[in-house]
């Protein structure tokens, strides 16, 4: 009413006009109407300007901004300020000065969205606290609304400790700060964390400031991951690694722990520039180890549950914290490489004996074989010099087969024990792998664990025949099957080979012997404990010429001989000389030469 302060009365107002419905004159009501208008605020659409709340509801705010009537602006436009009352000053916006019902159009909104931009980079600049209402969620945190621009909260800015649960926040006002301004993609990020840090920034530094070693806390479990669990010691806090939890093996720590738990930790060591704590909870409590059985040595048989398998072997829970490991070696008396999971696998009850045990180191190790006899213990017994077996092929080398006779019983097959007639380059031209073979026991290496086979001995030595029919000098019919550098193998009767060498190769007309090429060969050596039969096909032909030769020049010397007889029969006196003819000398020539090629 203080703007009306100045205006004086009418002086000669007639009541008995007001009383009959006509309160003043024309002239009085121009001047009333000048008087009014001049009284009232100029105010112009589209502009914003600065009112009063005069009154509110649930529904409606009453703004007051000096014009003729006041204007209603939603409440809904209020949302962001929750203690808005009576007599507080608001910005809007005059969207029209009167509409069809003479009625005020007022925003709130738009006057805030207006100015906002201006009203957002002057809270960042002053490092402002503002307030905000959080309108929904979103992914990766929420959405805002300060001084009606929508803002994004990440998730990381509500709270110092990790929120599990975002829709309690919406339809909250809450106070935040400015913390990234995109005006070219209109972009604002807002943090609620922000306001706190610094609050628990100096309550870190008291806390750690009074940490010691072996410190026992209280704290609460605050988040739980793979790895660990992170306690809140009341401003600060601490993770507690998985292998920190329990003496026992921890699957993940929720086995352990539930969040919001509150629980007694040790302080194991701290960083004073990272500030980082570790934290125990295991150490809490006596180690297993030292409440294990004194009595338990080597050599007991003890029960356990199988808790971690690896290609190596297998470790034993006998009690919570107590472990032992079996070594794959010690799974079976075989000798051949496998792995830890074809003999057991993770939660099995199993026995095992003890092998070794330390209780400084904590460390115990285990077998299971030993559950059994060592087969080498009467391997003198059950598989003697010359007794017969099958095995199983396991493995192959140049020199020959490694076989299985059974678990823990090894044995080799050396390529020269395959077959008494066969040249076999690699075991794998005789069997393969998986096979079953029928063996002969050869040799016992007891110390070494290793049986020495062989297989050709199952049969008789075909050399003994062989002997009697590849004599020296005897002639075959052979195949040449290989031509080699060194020679030819030549595939003879009786699945027997011989070799020969190129000279020996050499055919009648000159020519060489070729791969499938049929022929007669004389053998020239046999050797029966070397299996080896050295051929030849030159030396048919070539043995041909020399007793031609040999017949021709026993002939000649025959023929001499009865002349030299007859000539001595003869009397020297009646005998005429002869003369030495030109026949003469060409048949003493060819007897020269018959002489000299039999030579």
């Amino acid at each position: 009413m203080e703007r009306f302060k100045n205006i004086l009365p009418v002086e000669d107002f007639n009541w008995e006009s007001y009383e009959q419905g006509d309160s003043c004159s024309e002239e009085n009501k121009e001047n009333l109407v000048k008087t009014y208008d001049e009284t009232l605020n100029t105010v112009k659409d589209k502009e914003v300007v600065i009112g009063t709340v005069t009154s509110m509801n649930k529904r409606e705010v009453v703004v007051n901004i000096g014009f003729k009537s006041d204007g209603v602006v939603s409440m809904s436009e209020f949302r962001y300020n929750s203690d808005l009352k009576v007599g507080d000053e608001v910005e809007v916006y005059i969207e029209s000065q009167e509409d069809k019902k003479g009625q005020l159009i007022l925003s709130h909104k738009k006057a805030r969205i207006t100015r906002s931009w201006d009203r957002v980079h002057e809270a960042k600049d002053k490092d402002e606290i503002i307030k905000g209402f959080i309108k929904c969620r979103t992914k990766g945190g929420m959405i805002v609304d300060i001084f009606g621009i929508e803002a994004f909260l990440p998730g990381s800015q509500i709270d110092v400790k990790p929120i599990r649960d975002y829709d309690v926040f919406v339809n909250k006002t809450m106070e935040f700060k400015i913390v990234k301004i995109n005006d070219e993609y209109k972009n604002v990020v807002v943090s609620h964390k922000a306001l706190i840090e610094a609050e628990l920034e100096q309550q870190k530094k008291d806390i750690i400031s009074k940490l010691e070693k072996g410190q026992v806390l209280e704290g609460t479990v605050k988040n739980i991951t793979s790895y660990g669990v992170f306690i809140d010691l009341g401003g600060v806090d601490g993770l507690i690694h998985i292998t920190d939890l329990s003496w026992g093996r921890v699957s993940h720590p929720e086995e352990i722990v539930q969040l919001d738990q509150k629980i007694n930790v040790v302080i194991l060591d701290f960083d004073d520039e990272k500030r980082r704590i570790a934290l125990g909870l295991k150490q809490l409590t006596p180690h297993p180890w030292d409440a294990l059985d004194q009595n338990l040595k080597v050599g007991d048989h003890i029960k356990g549950k199988v808790v971690v398998m690896a290609d190596y072997g297998a470790f034993i829970e006998i009690a919570p914290g107590v472990e032992g490991l079996i070594h794959v070696s010690e799974m079976s008396w075989t000798q051949h490489l496998r792995s830890a999971q074809d003999f057991m696998k993770v939660g099995e009850e199993i026995e095992a004996v003890i092998l070794t045990l330390d209780r400084d180191e904590r460390k115990m190790s285990l077998g299971i074989k030993q559950l059994k006899s060592d087969p080498w213990e009467d391997i003198e017994s059950r598989f003697p010099v010359g007794s017969r077996h099958t095995a199983k092929v396991r493995n192959f080398t140049n020199f020959g087969v490694f076989v299985e006779i059974e678990e823990g019983v090894d044995g080799l097959i050396h390529i020269s024990d395959l077959s008494w007639t066969k040249k076999i380059k690699h075991p794998s031209e005789f069997t393969q792998i998986g096979a079953a073979i029928d063996v002969q026991v050869l040799e016992i290496d007891k110390e070494n664990r290793r049986l020495s086979l062989g297989h050709k001995q199952l049969e008789e030595n075909p050399w003994d025949v062989f002997e009697t029919i590849f004599m020296v000098n005897s002639i075959h019919e052979g195949t040449v099957i290989e031509v080699l550098d060194k020679g030819a193998v030549i595939s003879l009767p009786y699945g027997v080979e011989g070799f020969a060498t190129p000279k020996h190769l050499v055919k009648e007309d000159g020519s060489q012997a070729a791969v499938d090429e049929r022929l007669l060969f004389k053998v020239i050596e046999f050797n029966k404990e070397a299996k080896r039969i050295i051929l030849s096909h030159s030396r048919i032909h070539e043995d041909e010429q020399k007793n031609a030769k040999k017949e021709a020049a026993s002939a000649a010397n025959e023929k001499k001989i009865k002349r030299n007889k007859k000539e001595e029969d003869t009397p020297l006196i009646t005998t005429p000389v002869e003369r030495t003819t030109l026949g003469d000398i060409e048949e003493l020539a060819a007897l020269k030469e018959k002489l000299s090629g039999g030579e």
